[in-house]
């Protein structure tokens, strides 16, 4: 069973989020860490996702304008993926946020999971991290 929790800054789901950030876009992706945490994490909602209680995925939200929400940091950890945690933490941001707008920047590699959660993607690749990302969008 996958739940997904709200988690506000400072908290220990947020801790956890944080851990889960680290493992997957530190350790495995080699992002810095001066770039994995940044400015907006006070201002951001967190979301953590358990499978079997277990700390299995994250992302957070941003609300950019009224309506617009930018969702951002999703990782999954290597053990939960292709298990339907990613889709459920995108879902509880979207549910959390009825009749918004919502952006992400999408890894390339990633493309294909959010078209199926019907975000499409827009503009040119660009490189953040040093990693290739389009920006994606989907209207609510």
């Amino acid at each position: 069973m996958i739940q997904v929790l709200q988690c506000e800054y400072g908290s220990e789901g947020f801790a956890t989020c944080f851990d889960i950030r680290l493992r997957v876009f530190v350790l495995e992706q080699h992002v810095p860490v001066s770039e994995e945490r940044d400015s907006c994490e006070e201002k951001a909602l967190h979301y953590l996702a358990l499978a079997d209680c277990k700390p299995a995925g994250t992302a957070r939200s941003l609300i950019m304008a009224p309506g617009l929400i930018k969702i951002g940091r999703v990782a999954v950890l290597p053990a939960y993926r292709k298990s339907g945690v990613g889709a459920a933490v995108m879902r509880a941001v979207e549910a959390a946020n009825p009749r918004a707008s919502f952006v992400l920047e999408a890894q390339i590699h990633a493309l294909p999971f959010y078209e199926r959660l019907g975000y499409v993607a827009e503009g040119d690749q660009f490189q953040e991290a040093g990693i290739p990302h389009r920006r994606m969008r989907k209207i609510g």
